[in-house]
């Protein structure tokens, strides 16, 4: 039986990355008593994923202060991708129908509140993976402090097959 693909989406995610020349990081472990990703039905739910590579902090600091909005949105991407890696550590990024949901906390200074914009990396790189199926519901949160002192912490609900 064939599923049909949801409208927008011409191919695979991964062959999709592949053409946007961004290789999927190896799923980041988790840092304490929970997994990664989970599934429960058509759903992937994902941990908050920071801005890590091989397993490094990539950056701390609070954005509006030591970071700029600019660099968050860098981090916001990277921490998209580092969810899309833990679903295709559990089910395969290929598996992926839609993309239902992204929450984004932005350790900001204070009097920032350009978190909308720094999030903003999460979900255009998930629209132009997904197309019209990366198209989502979205909370951007400001917090006063994120684990490790990361400037940006992003989770992503996604639809399977």
């Amino acid at each position: 039986m064939t599923v049909p693909e949801p409208q927008g989406r011409r191919h695979p995610a991964s062959a999709r990355l592949g053409e946007l020349g961004i290789e999927l990081p190896k799923a980041a472990r988790a840092l304490g008593a929970y997994v990664p990703a989970v599934r429960t039905g058509d759903l992937v739910y994902t941990a908050g994923q920071l801005p890590v590579a091989e397993g490094n902090l990539i950056r701390s600091g609070k954005v509006g202060g030591e970071v700029s909005p600019e660099e968050g949105k860098r981090l916001a991407r990277i921490c998209a991708l580092n969810a899309l890696a833990a679903v295709d550590a559990l089910v395969g990024v290929d598996a992926i129908t839609r993309v239902v949901k992204v929450v984004g906390y932005v350790a900001s200074a204070p009097g920032f509140t350009g978190q909308p914009g720094v999030l903003n990396g999460a979900s255009e790189l998930l629209a132009d993976v997904f197309g019209e199926a990366g198209a989502h519901a979205r909370s951007a949160v400001g917090v006063a402090e994120l684990p490790l002192d990361a400037p940006v912490e992003v989770e992503v609900i996604v639809e399977v097959q």
